[in-house]
C-alpha cells in the first residue's frame, strides 16, 4: 500500500466516525444546544477534550521539533499555565456565570458600555481567526506535500475540501457535537504521541528506563535558563504562561464556550482543574519526544540540515525512518490536530459576532430568523477562515506567516487589559476611547519587541503579552473616573 493510499484511508476513516459523532448529537439541536450545550455537557468529558482542543497541529508538529533549540525550557511556561488556569476558574468562571453569559464579552457591555463591548470582540473574531487559520495551514500543508500534490489537486480544492466537512459537521450541534468530537481528536493525538514514544524506543533498543535516562542525560533536558536577556529565561516563561493561559484559555470564547456549556460553576471548576494537571504531563511527553526524535535521528546519521524547519522533524522520522505503522500513527494525530483547529473556532467565532455584534439576544426576532442568521453566520466564518488560509499560502513565507501569528497573539493584550480593570478596579472607563488605546497598545508592544534588543539590550519573550495588557490597564485608569457602585445587570 502506498503512502498516498495510506492517507486517504486514515483520513476517510476519521472523517465517518466524526460525521457520526455529529449525527447522535446534534438530534433535536436547538440554538442553545448549538451555542452552550444546553447547558447539560459532563465536566469530564469537557476537560478531558480541551486537551486536544489547547494542544492543535501547532504543538503536534512544532513542540517536538523546538527541542533542538529550546531544550525543555518550554516546561516553564506550562507551569505558567497552571497559575492561568487557576485564576480562570477562581476569577472568571464565577463572573460568567453569574452574569449567565453566551458570549463572555458581553460582561464589557454590562460593565463598561458599547464600544467597549465591541472592541473587546472585534479583537477576539481578529486573533482567533488568525491564528486559528494559521493552525489549519500548518496542518493542510503537510497533508497537501504528502498526498494531494502527487494527485495534482490544487491546495486551495484541498483547504475547500476540509473547511466543508468541518462546516458541515458543526452546523447544527455546535458546542454540543464539539465538546464530544474534542475527545475523539484527544484520544487521537495522545495516542499518536505515547504510540511514537514507544516505537522510537524499539528502534533504539532501549527499555522505558533507558528510554528516559537517554533524554535526562541529554543535551536537550535543560529546564531552567537564568539568563535575564535570554528569551528562554525561567521567569519570562512563568509569567508568560501565566498570562497566555489567562488571555488566550480564560477570556477566549471558543475555550471559555466549552466551559460555561457545565451545568454550574463548580463542575466548569473542576473541568479546569483537571485538565491543567493532565495538560502538564501531556506537554512533558511532546518534549520527551522531541528529544527521542533528536537521539534517533543522530543515532542513524540523519542530517538535521536537511529539514526545512524543526517543524519537519516529527513527520519526516515517521514517514520516512520509522516505518508504515509509524506514519499512520501520525496521519491520524495530524488529522485530529486539522480538525480540532477549526472546529471549535467556527462555533465561537459564529456565537460572538450574533450575541456581541449583532446584539441578537436583545434583538426582537422570532427563533427561526435567529436560526437562520446563525447559520449565515457560520457558514461565514468558514468562508473567512478559507480565505485567511488561502492568503498564507499565496505568501508562501514561514517567517512572514509566523509574525503574522506572532502579531495575532499580540491582540489578546488589549482584552487582558480591559478584564483587568473591569474586573480589579472601580472606575469607570472612557467607552468612547477604548477603541484607540486598544489599538495603541499592541501597536506600541510590537514596536517594542522589535527594537528593544538594540535599544537597551533586552529580548523580550512571552512576557511581552503581560505588557501589552499592562498599558491597556493603565491607558484606561489614566482616562477613567471613579464609580461609587458596580451594577452588573443580569439580562
Amino acid at each position: 500500500m502506498s503512502i498516498q493510499q495510506l492517507i486517504l484511508i486514515c483520513f476517510i476513516s476519521y472523517t465517518v466516525v466524526i460525521f457520526f459523532i455529529s449525527w447522535l448529537t446534534s438530534r433535536k439541536a436547538t440554538n442553545q444546544t448549538y451555542y452552550i450545550g444546553n447547558r447539560q455537557s459532563p465536566w469530564y468529558v469537557v476537560a478531558y477534550g480541551m486537551i486536544g482542543a489547547s494542544l492543535s497541529g501547532v504543538t503536534f508538529m512544532s513542540v517536538p521539533g523546538m527541542v533542538k533549540d529550546e531544550s525543555f525550557s518550554y516546561m516553564m511556561l506550562v507551569f505558567g499555565f497552571l497559575l492561568g488556569y487557576f485564576v480562570i476558574a477562581t476569577v472568571l468562571l464565577p463572573i460568567y456565570y453569574k452574569l449567565k453569559l453566551t458570549s463572555i464579552y458581553q460582561y464589557l457591555n454590562k460593565r463598561f458600555g458599547f464600544y467597549t463591548h465591541k472592541t473587546g470582540a472585534s479583537f477576539f473574531l481578529l486573533s482567533r481567526s488568525i491564528g486559528s487559520a494559521f493552525r489549519m495551514y500548518l496542518v493542510i500543508n503537510v497533508l497537501q506535500l504528502f498526498l494531494f500534490d502527487s494527485w495534482g489537486i490544487n491546495f486551495a480544492i484541498t483547504t475547500l475540501i476540509f473547511i466543508t466537512l468541518i462546516l458541515l459537521y458543526t452546523f447544527r450541534g455546535g458546542v454540543k457535537t464539539i465538546i464530544w468530537t474534542d475527545t475523539l481528536q484527544t484520544t487521537f493525538m495522545i495516542a499518536a504521541l505515547i504510540i511514537t514514544i514507544f516505537m522510537v524506543k524499539d528502534a533504539l533498543n532501549f527499555d522505558m528506563k533507558g528510554l528516559f535516562s537517554s533524554v535526562k542525560n541529554s543535551e536537550y533536558s535543560r529546564m531552567i535558563f537564568t539568563n535575564w536577556q535570554d528569551n528562554r529565561c525561567w521567569w519570562k516563561h512563568l509569567i508568560g504562561g501565566m498570562f497566555i493561559a489567562i488571555s488566550m484559555t480564560g477570556l477566549d470564547q471558543e475555550m471559555m464556550q466549552k466551559n460555561i456549556s457545565c451545568p454550574n460553576l463548580k463542575d466548569a471548576q473542576k473541568n479546569i482543574f483537571t485538565f491543567s494537571i493532565i495538560l502538564v504531563f501531556v506537554n512533558l511527553l511532546f518534549l520527551v519526544l522531541g528529544a527521542v526524535l533528536y537521539i534517533y535521528a543522530d543515532s542513524i546519521g540523519f542530517d538535521l540540515s536537511n529539514l526545512r524547519t524543526s517543524d519537519d522533524l516529527f513527520p519526516t522520522m515517521s514517514f520516512i525512518h520509522l516505518g508504515p505503522v509509524a506514519a499512520t500513527v501520525f496521519l491520524m494525530g495530524l488529522i485530529a490536530a486539522a480538525y480540532s483547529s477549526a472546529d471549535g473556532t467556527i462555533t465561537a467565532l459564529s456565537t460572538s459576532f450574533n450575541f456581541d455584534i449583532l446584539n441578537m439576544e436583545n434583538k426582537n426576532v422570532d427563533k427561526k430568523k435567529k436560526k437562520r442568521i446563525r447559520h449565515f453566520s457560520h457558514f461565514g466564518f468558514a468562508i473567512v477562515l478559507a480565505t485567511i488560509i488561502l492568503l498564507f499560502h499565496a505568501i508562501n513565507d514561514q517567517s512572514v506567516i509566523k509574525q503574522l501569528y506572532t502579531i495575532a497573539s499580540y491582540t489578546y493584550g488589549p482584552i487582558l487589559g480591559l478584564f483587568a480593570f473591569g474586573i480589579f478596579t472601580k472606575r469607570m472607563a472612557n467607552d468612547k476611547l477604548t477603541p484607540f488605546i486598544a489599538i495603541f497598545s499592541p501597536s506600541f508592544c510590537f514596536l517594542l519587541s522589535k527594537y528593544s534588543k538594540v535599544l537597551i539590550g533586552y529580548q523580550f519573550g512571552f512576557e511581552l503579552l503581560f505588557m501589552n495588557g499592562l498599558i491597556t490597564f493603565l491607558l484606561l485608569y489614566a482616562f477613567s473616573k471613579k464609580l461609587e457602585k458596580i451594577d452588573l445587570v443580569e439580562d
